[in-house]
């Protein structure tokens, strides 16, 4: 039997106070949405259905790259109804998996258990007790412990509302029965809404069996209406990371200011300070070391590297050994090899930084190959754009490049080269030689400094300055 995927995503969420859809509200750097698309995927189903409303277009848009079959709820009238939009294009000999666009810490392993509990005479249906019921189903059981009904919030007697279990809203069902009870909903309720729900009722009458699924945390269940739940499940989310690693060896400093906004893979004794934010696909050798307040974002860092405080690194991959920053950045297409030092205030683009090379200062070097044992000075910058295109500088093994020097791309240095402080290289240098080019120094030893002047005299200056004056009968010139 295979497996149908409905992902209910067409809410506005007005408490949101904000344009962007519901569902399109960040989490850890995805879209809520995505995060549940991404756990639906886990199980390999044979169709994924997102049912999508307001902002609709943005929705689609967003996530156009993704193999989706999207149903329009053109009037909002209850998740039932949502469910029916969808429906048409489901294989009836599916088992059909419902879930929700604001749920996003959903784990794939709770979702195999939902789906695992159903089949063609058994409807599952996720629940969990909370401290605080307030607002949520309430799943009812008969004498014996078995479901017979789940009562919305607004339609539950005294009685009703003092039980804790609830329902999350997350149900798996056989297709064709589901598409029974769909067609039987009414809204006669507090709502005016064709409650999903409802098919529980529906179910124990026609003697299918309910089955409710202990969801094995509560964050993973917790919806998302406004900006301090965001903030409360973001917090989840980073908790659960956090564990993760530190379950995988790594030492957190304070595990509550880490940030993971992707995949992690570490190798053993990492230690990571803290504010540390690591987003995309990140890899990390074995004894790394990442300071305070760093961004990775898709970097691949090698066995014994030490990345101190304040650094950011964009889809680079950094070799083993290395040691950058403190304040340093690597843009996209940046290499580090094996013993590289790239230092405070110094920022590379789309460049190779051999094995045992320094730019320890003040440096840009941009659409660069550097080679191997080579030290760039203080103040260095490869000019490597023109205003139309970017051309590149390559600088051979064991060259030293003195401070302040300016390398006007397409430029080489050769192999040994030495390039003079305060040179703007703007030809190739040979190899093993001197290159150096510089104004003539001069001393003007009558010179005065300036010496203060009166705002009278600074104003008549300045006006004389700006306004000159225009002989009679001439002109300024053409």
């Amino acid at each position: 039997m295979g497996l149908s995927v409905i992902i209910l995503a067409a809410g506005q969420g007005k408490r949101m106070k904000s344009d962007l859809p519901k569902v399109l509200q960040p989490l850890a750097g995805r879209a809520l949405l995505a995060h549940v698309i991404e756990a639906a995927k886990k199980l390999s189903p044979t169709a994924i259905h997102v049912v999508y409303g307001h902002g609709g277009e943005q929705v689609r848009a967003a996530f156009a790259h993704e193999n989706i079959q999207w149903a329009l709820q053109a009037e909002q009238k209850g998740t039932g109804h949502a469910v029916m939009q969808a429906m048409p294009t489901v294989s009836a000999a599916d088992q059909v998996l419902v879930l929700y666009g604001d749920v996003p810490l959903i784990e794939p392993a709770t979702l195999r258990l939902l789906r695992d509990a159903s089949d063609e005479q058994t409807l599952s249906l996720l629940s969990v007790r909370l401290p605080d019921p307030t607002g949520y189903g309430r799943v009812l059981r008969d004498n014996a412990g078995s479901v017979y009904r789940i009562v919305e919030q607004k339609d539950a007697t005294r009685k009703e509302l003092s039980v804790n279990e609830v329902n999350t809203g997350l149900v798996c069902a056989p297709a064709a029965a589901l598409n029974t009870w769909l067609s039987a909903l009414s809204n006669d309720n507090a709502q005016g809404e064709y409650y999903l729900t409802d098919i529980v009722a529906m179910a124990v009458r026609q003697g299918f069996k309910v089955s409710a699924v202990a969801a094995p945390t509560i964050p993973e269940v917790l919806g998302i209406n406004d900006k301090r739940q965001l903030a409360e499940v973001e917090a989840h989310y980073r908790q659960a990371r956090a564990s993760a690693l530190m379950d995988a060896g790594v030492t957190l400093i304070d595990p509550t200011r880490l940030d993971v906004r992707g995949e992690v893979q570490v190798g053993r004794d990492v230690i990571i300070e803290p504010n540390v934010t690591l987003s995309g696909n990140v890899v990390l050798g074995h004894r790394v070391q990442i300071g305070a307040g760093c961004l990775l974002t898709n970097v691949t860092v090698g066995d014994d590297t030490i990345i101190h405080p304040y650094c950011v690194l964009q889809d680079a991959a950094v070799g083993s050994q290395c040691v950058i920053g403190p304040y340093a950045r690597l843009r996209p297409g940046t290499e580090l090899a094996q013993a590289a030092h790239v230092g405070n205030f110094v920022e590379l683009k789309n460049t190779r930084l051999g094995e045992g090379s320094k730019a320890n200062h003040l440096t840009y070097l941009g659409d660069a190959v550097v080679g191997a044992r080579v030290n760039v000075g203080a103040g260095t910058i490869t000019c490597n754009y023109d205003g139309v295109n970017k051309w590149r500088t390559v600088i051979e093994d064991g060259a030293f490049i003195g401070s302040g020097s300016m390398l006007v791309a397409p430029v080489s240095v050769g192999k040994g080269a030495t390039i003079g402080a305060g040179t703007t290289l703007t030809r190739s240098a040979p190899p093993s030689a001197l290159t150096l080019e510089r104004a003539k120094q001069q001393t003007l030893p009558r010179w005065s400094r300036p010496v203060k002047v009166s705002k009278e005299e600074k104003a008549e200056r300045e006006a004389k300055s700006l306004n000159p004056v225009t002989p009679a009968g001439g002109n300024t010139g053409e």
